[in-house]
């Protein structure tokens, strides 16, 4: 059986979601109807394995979809299954699934507070920054983002560990108040942060590692412009040993709550809201 990708399991889910809202039939039903056996229709829609041309035909098809919807699902099913999987950066479905599914996620972020740590005041002025959304689309972004932070409250929330260069605790994004609300956020969350200090070398891009219980990891990094998914061995090989140099040379968690606790009681006066800022 092919090894299931997190652009598989997103597919497979959209096929889950077309048959329930579309057919209204559970998967064994909908077994019926096609001549399928039911493990069939289950491991497709799992996306743990790779269903052909006409199976997907008969499958939206049976759903009461047109040429024009079947064509365009076969265009971004082909690629489910590749090792690399590479979207524009508003493609966000696959990355909430794949958070969403985690049972330990890794991330290291060298220039700004990680997206399942911000406020939302903070990622309105992280988007207003970039100059590539339009000004109509940041709510919804925001919104998407602050809902995908409901994982970290759930019963069987995934573990996670934040790296967070210090170099991202010093930019500032929108006013001082909002840098304040931040640093708190991340003081007083329960997830583990890990402070690299200002003085360590900073590694060029940031990354984050999911880890899933009966799938293979995916390493994950993302632009202003991609998001890529990786699941070839040694991509994963070398995101951890990033990771473990990262815990040679950040603070320890107690460490780092206390430097977020200077960034906490620093006076207002220290921060300088008459220069520049990035919204």
């Amino acid at each position: 059986m092919t090894a299931s990708t997190a652009y598989s399991r997103d597919l497979g889910d959209e096929l889950r979601r077309l048959r329930e809202t579309c057919m209204g039939l559970n998967g064994n039903k909908m077994a019926e109807r096609l001549g399928w056996d039911p493990s069939k229709v289950s491991t497709v829609e799992n996306g743990r394995a790779r269903a052909s041309e006409v199976d997907l035909i008969q499958y939206l098809s049976m759903c009461g979809k047109d040429i024009d919807f079947i064509n365009d699902f076969r265009r971004r099913y082909q690629y489910a299954f590749e090792e690399y999987i590479v979207q524009v950066s508003d493609e966000l479905r696959t990355v909430a699934m794949a958070e969403a599914t985690a049972i330990a996620i890794t991330s290291y972020s060298p220039l700004s507070i990680p997206g399942l740590a911000q406020t939302p005041e903070y990622a309105d002025g992280l988007f207003r920054m970039s100059g590539q959304v339009t000004e109509s689309r940041i709510p919804a972004l925001v919104e998407f983002r602050t809902g995908r932070q409901t994982i970290l409250r759930r019963h069987d929330r995934p573990t996670c560990l934040f790296y967070v260069h210090e170099h991202a605790l010093q930019l500032q994004v929108g006013s001082s108040a909002i840098m304040e609300d931040q640093y708190a956020r991340l003081l007083f969350d329960t997830h583990t942060i890990r402070i690299v200090s200002a003085d360590a070398p900073l590694a060029a891009s940031g990354c984050v590692l999911w880890e899933y219980e009966k799938a293979r990891p995916i390493a994950f990094s993302e632009s202003d412009l991609t998001n890529v998914f990786v699941q070839d061995p040694g991509a994963i090989a070398r995101t951890r040993l990033l990771f473990d140099r990262l815990d040679q040379v950040a603070l320890s968690a107690e460490q780092s709550r206390s430097k977020l606790a200077e960034y906490v009681s620093r006076p207002r006066e220290d921060f300088d809201d008459s220069g520049p800022h990035l919204a």
